[in-house]
């Protein structure tokens, strides 16, 4: 965003298309994918093309997911409020500010990779959540992510999800049910009892990538252990997140995490000037003491 004034020779909303900012540029648009085979890539977004999903297994060591359930666990809340929340399963909000071991999910090289080609550049983290289904959890309601956005179906995507497996996803264990094709579906219809319903069945370790229009759910926990898993919600730039992490994000815990998740929390703009504070771009807020 452009300091005021800057730029008296601005004189129509078409001298504005660029980016004008001089101290606190635009994120470029660049591929955020280091060291991800194109091959792969074409592939990931293949299987989000013709299924709404796609399952990228591995991404992270047992190491990693061994530290993440011990940093995690003594975070979780209380359980769900209501039905959609889950009675049995705990959840943890405003992640960002109680840990750092998740970062690396929400940035993700695998992930931004796709992220880059379904989003314009800029997009937003729309919400992050650890979720940890408990034994005795019903299935959950099935729903698609960006269902309150009224925008009508089909269209193309708003928003992207990803849903980490910290413990192995199994069947039995409340794996993520999901309904593939229903992401092309047109507005009225909803799942029936003939669909398939295919589980997200990954090692710990593994995420499942979906857009916002397909339809899924939490699936019952029928084993005697816990399912714990992180889900990052992504949208465009231009739209209104889930979190409003520019409020529930301490400022000092925005300075210490990497530019790619700073511009994912708000603090950028979608030139020439969407998400701008008192007429600057936002990063000047961080800039302050």
């Amino acid at each position: 965003m452009t300091e005021r004034n800057a730029h008296p020779e601005v004189r129509n909303l078409e001298d504005l298309a660029g980016d004008l900012a001089r101290t606190h540029r635009a994120t470029n648009d660049s591929d955020h994918g280091h060291g991800v085979e194109p091959a792969q890539i074409q592939a990931d977004l293949a299987a989000l093309e013709r299924d709404g999903y796609v399952i990228l297994t591995d991404l992270l060591s047992r190491e990693e997911c061994d530290g993440l359930r011990d940093e995690l666990t003594p975070l979780l809340g209380q359980s769900g409020r209501n039905a959609f929340e889950g009675h049995r399963t705990q959840r943890i909000y405003s992640v960002l500010n109680k840990t750092r071991r998740v970062d690396r999910l929400v940035g993700h090289p695998r992930v931004l990779a796709l992220l880059d080609r379904l989003l314009l550049p800029n997009y937003l983290l729309s919400q992050l959540q650890v979720i940890n289904i408990r034994p005795g959890e019903d299935a959950q309601l099935l729903h698609p992510d960006d269902g309150f956005y009224p925008v009508p179906r089909p269209r193309p995507e708003l928003s992207v999800a990803t849903v980490w497996a910290i413990d192995e996803f199994t069947a039995d264990n409340g794996a993520t049910v999901l309904i593939p094709g229903s992401h092309r579906w047109p507005d009225g219809r909803t799942p029936t009892d003939t669909d398939p319903r295919p589980t997200a069945v990954m090692p710990a370790g593994s995420c499942v990538v979906f857009v916002g229009t397909l339809w899924h759910g939490g699936g019952a926990n029928r084993s005697a252990a816990p399912r714990l898993a992180a889900t990052a919600q992504y949208c465009q730039p231009w739209l209104r997140t889930q979190e409003a992490f520019t409020l529930s994000t301490d400022r000092d815990v925005v300075r210490e995490v990497s530019e790619d998740l700073r511009r994912m929390l708000g603090y950028s703009i979608h030139p020439p000037f969407v998400g701008m504070v008192d007429g600057m771009h936002p990063k000047r807020l961080l800039d302050r003491p």
